[in-house]
């Protein structure tokens, strides 16, 4: 049935194998909401950039179904698909005009020419390039270029809209202005979007919800805030954003809370998330913005002293390196504002934080 459980795309028992043998997808179940923006997001070679080629009809799935619209797709051509492309090297024809090159795939599909005309005018406006259409690739800079290749991803209305490190080639600046230009592109037009990138802060800026990858399968699948602040596992927490991560042993363990044992012996109190039994090892996640500098005694239950290490001035916050629980790399960000108070290097001062803020995760 088309839409079944809303889901415009579904991986069912997906595998991808090259060689027979090692499995680069392993047993992929995903189902993505039509409208949704799902980024797939890990590593180098993690899987997500198999698994987008296998929907857009490049690479054959080993084992299980790929389902669009309800309708199964794996023997269905990708010219047959339906389904908008944007690459990293943006693959635009050096040849042909900026009109011409949103038009091919509309000529392909043997739309009248009155219509080509109008849906390459509405296309190059969307993306702000109405002025552009005479030139050729060459002529452009290479965000107006990425800028063309998502317009002409969308301009024949495609039921999906597949993209593939699509800013990987542009410098900080651009790549971020692009984040948004796409977001806001998404939410205009309403259309299915899957985004393949290694970018987490990308990930988190453009997602509705995101699918970490690792070794072929999908380690945690949530909305970014969720992944940021409640991360499944220490792999999550340690992809996603920047964070602490403390090694130890579990010594008691209680619904709210469990007390963990860290290398240099000292007792804290953690949220038991993703742990094994009474003496058995874990890793404790904890975001820098969730360290306290100087709380008053008492009202932490997690309290320690921290040799401050290295200062950097990164214009709204002050990251702070120190040594704390026997760690060298343990990282604070200070907010660089009135009331929070300065560090110097080589000085020692109480940090600690809330037990709820430290998640006691499995063992890396």
């Amino acid at each position: 049935m088309p839409g079944e459980n809303n889901a415009y795309v579904k991986f069912d028992k997906v595998q991808k194998s090259y060689d027979g043998e090692i499995l680069v997808v392993k047993d992929l179940n995903l189902d993505i909401a039509q409208g949704e923006f799902l980024t797939m997001l890990g590593p180098s070679g993690s899987g997500k950039t198999t698994c987008l080629m296998m929907l857009a009809g490049f690479e054959t799935a080993t084992h299980g179904e790929i389902y669009l619209d309800g309708n199964p797709i794996n023997n269905v051509a990708p010219h047959k698909r339906d389904i908008g492309m944007v690459f990293q090297n943006y693959a635009l024809f050096p040849h042909m005009t900026i009109s011409e090159n949103l038009a091919f795939p509309l000529a392909v599909r043997k739309t009248p020419k009155s219509e080509i005309d109008q849906r390459v005018r509405t296309a190059l406006d969307m993306v702000e390039l109405g002025a552009f259409g005479a030139r050729r690739p060459a002529q452009l800079s290479g965000g107006q270029q990425q800028r063309v290749a998502v317009a002409r991803a969308l301009v024949f209305e495609p039921k999906l809209v597949l993209m593939d490190e699509p800013l990987g080639a542009l410098d900080k600046q651009l790549r971020e202005q692009m984040q948004y230009e796409i977001k806001h592109i998404h939410e205009t037009l309403g259309v299915t979007v899957v985004y393949v990138t290694h970018d987490q802060s990308e990930a988190l800026t453009m997602s509705n919800r995101i699918a970490v990858f690792n070794d072929g399968i999908i380690q945690q699948l949530a909305p970014p805030e969720q992944l940021y602040e409640l991360p499944d596992n220490a792999f999550v927490a340690q992809f996603i954003g920047e964070n602490n991560r403390l090694v130890g042993t579990i010594r008691e363990s209680g619904d709210a809370t469990c007390l963990v044992e860290a290398d240099s012996g000292d007792m804290i109190q953690a949220l038991p998330v993703n742990i094994g039994p009474t003496g058995s090892a874990t890793t404790l996640s904890l975001r820098p913005e969730r360290v306290t500098i100087a709380p008053e005694s008492g009202s932490l239950p997690n309290i320690f002293e921290a040799e401050v290490l290295e200062l950097i001035y990164l214009g709204d916050h002050m990251r702070s390196r120190v040594r704390v629980c026997g760690h060298d790399d343990f990282v604070i960000k200070v907010p660089n504002a009135a009331g929070h108070q300065h560090l110097r290097v080589g000085e020692t001062v109480p940090v600690g934080w809330h037990a709820e803020d430290c998640r006691a995760l499995d063992a890396l």
